[in-house]
């Protein structure tokens, strides 16, 4: 018989599960990225330079990751060796730092994105419409909470209308990425047939 939990107890194993569940997560996304030549960082800039619009300003990439615009101008300086970004001053202030996608960075770009797509939809496949709607009210309340500890002056509602805007954008997105995760998943399924077929 399952006892119950006091409040201190449930809070602890229940921050204990996300942590573990954003460990997991993350090492999940460093194979698929890793499969194919990107860091989960490198692809993060590269996913907020699409949200933005390319070109993207280090400053607003930083916002759009939650991390500090310094952090991120690291991880651009190891993009632009690998030649996946280009780097550009803007003209009239120069300590404004633009950063662009390479044709190198769209080849890898795109089947890391199919990847990442597939991946999803198999981690949450388990779940009901219902219960994903439940746990992306919940995680938001608790993200809500937590900007709140790092800034007590911020302006959730103003956080909730950035997010509508950028579901619009995951529409766009899922209008160019998703058609090729499911050709993929419908070319794999059809290797599967074909190699059933030999062994008969």
């Amino acid at each position: 018989m399952k006892r119950d939990l006091g409040s201190e107890e449930l809070g602890l194993r229940l921050w204990r599960q996300m942590y573990q569940t954003y460990t997991l997560l993350k090492q999940c996304e460093d194979r698929i990225f890793g499969e194919h030549g990107l860091t989960t960082e490198q692809y993060a800039v590269l996913v907020s330079i699409e949200y933005l619009g390319d070109p993207a300003r280090v400053t607003d990439i930083g916002r759009w990751l939650e991390r500090s615009t310094n952090s991120v101008s690291m991880i651009v300086d190891r993009m632009v060796k690998a030649g996946l970004v280009r780097r550009a001053r803007d003209r009239r202030d120069r300590r404004v730092v633009f950063v662009s996608k390479t044709s190198k960075a769209e080849s890898l770009f795109t089947p890391a994105t199919a990847a990442s797509l597939e991946l999803i939809q198999k981690i949450l496949s388990p779940m009901s419409r219902g219960n994903r709607l439940t746990l992306l009210d919940l995680l938001g309340e608790v993200k809500y909470e937590t900007l709140k500890c790092i800034n007590p002056e911020v302006d959730i509602q103003n956080v909730k209308r950035d997010e509508l805007k950028q579901a619009a954008n995951i529409e766009k997105w899922l209008a160019r990425y998703g058609r090729l995760a499911a050709r993929k998943a419908g070319r794999q399924g059809g290797k599967k047939i074909n190699s059933n077929k030999k062994t008969r």
